[in-house]
């Protein structure tokens, strides 16, 4: 189980709204995926409206979403 942080923007009506989110996955193309599959469903927004400017592995002690941070921490028994 690796912890990705995605950061990039996606297109709200006229305008660019920048995001970042920590996502579990076993790869970074997997973590790409479920941000397009994230953004979408909860914005409408199609993947070609989706900019995604970074994508890199963090450690456990990176986490900033507590839910994420509770899922690692259980995944690991502890």
């Amino acid at each position: 189980m690796k912890v990705y942080r995605v950061a990039g923007k996606f297109l709200m009506g006229e305008i660019w709204q920048t995001f970042r989110k920590e996502i579990i996955g076993n790869s970074e193309e997997e973590a790409k995926e479920r941000i397009y599959s994230i953004l979408g469903s909860r914005h409408k927004v199609k993947r070609r409206m989706i900019k995604i400017e970074s994508i890199e592995e963090i450690q456990k002690n990176e986490i900033s979403d507590p839910v994420i941070k509770y899922m690692v921490e259980k995944h690991e028994g502890g």
